[in-house]
């Protein structure tokens, strides 16, 4: 019996997929036996390796649509294929809505939620015309359902990805699956910055219903399962991976009648 998450000859674009949650994406896809190409703006110093077998990299800035066009031609052209897109790069630093300038609110929702749209537009054009079609899964964020204080904009621009996500998939059924990973507090280099130090970050971690924060593999190993055939009914749809949610405020404030 054929192993359903055996991903040999598949061929998979990871934007962002050199650090952080892509870079757990790219080691979950290499592990499973796929071709690996990610972007980003930056040559990494390291690049994702499994067994000897390394991903691809080629620069990008997956802002600008001449330079999305140039990965997806660039991943076509060597591999003869495109299998699987996760739009992955994404972010936002911290920004008070009340003070945040159009310019800065504009970047942000350019980069999570237009980028992601015009990397579906130009993989959904060649998985149509490949017979096994594809799939395309879009990071978001929790943020995305629920209040973002402090980031206003990028929250509204991952809601918005979720509804893109649910559109996409009708429009472009069935030869091409659309979903969305909606991730919640994953540890990554960068989670001090937004966390704390250590200490911040086991206090933040003991709010989560299953005591910890996320890790990329985490994450990528929801990506390989919506990629796979065990999710070939799946379209539309988000997977929330969030160890349960939060605890609800009020029942830390709460004095129950005895």
């Amino acid at each position: 019996m054929s192993d359903p998450l055996d991903m040999t000859g598949r061929v998979v674009i990871v934007t962002g997929g050199s650090r952080g949650v892509g870079r757990g994406i790219s080691l979950r896809f290499l592990e499973a036996g796929a071709e690996v190409v990610i972007c980003g703006r930056t040559q990494p110093e390291e690049l994702p390796v499994v067994a000897g077998r390394q991903a691809v990299f080629t620069r990008a800035d997956v802002r600008e649509v001449e330079q999305i066009e140039q990965v997806v031609a660039f991943t076509s052209g060597r591999f003869g294929r495109l299998d699987v897109l996760v739009n992955n790069a994404g972010g936002a630093p911290a920004a008070e809505a009340a003070t945040a300038s159009p310019r800065f609110s504009e970047a942000v929702i350019r980069l999570n939620l237009l980028a992601p749209l015009h990397f579906a537009q130009r993989a959904n054009a060649v998985m149509q015309l490949q017979p096994q079609g594809g799939t395309i899964i879009n990071i978001a964020s929790v943020s995305g359902i629920r209040p973002s204080p402090g980031t206003a904009a990028y929250g509204a621009a991952k809601a918005g990805l979720l509804s893109l996500t649910a559109s996409l998939a009708v429009e472009w059924a069935p030869k091409v699956r659309v979903v969305a990973v909606t991730a919640g507090m994953v540890q990554t280099e960068l989670a001090e910055l937004h966390y704390g130090d250590a200490e911040a970050l086991a206090a933040v971690a003991a709010t989560v219903p299953l005591g910890r924060l996320g890790e990329p593999r985490d994450v990528g190993d929801a990506c390989l399962f919506l990629a796979s055939p065990l999710a070939r009914y799946v379209s539309g749809a988000s997977l929330l991976l969030h160890g349960g949610g939060e605890r609800p405020a009020f029942l830390a404030a709460a004095r129950p009648k005895r």
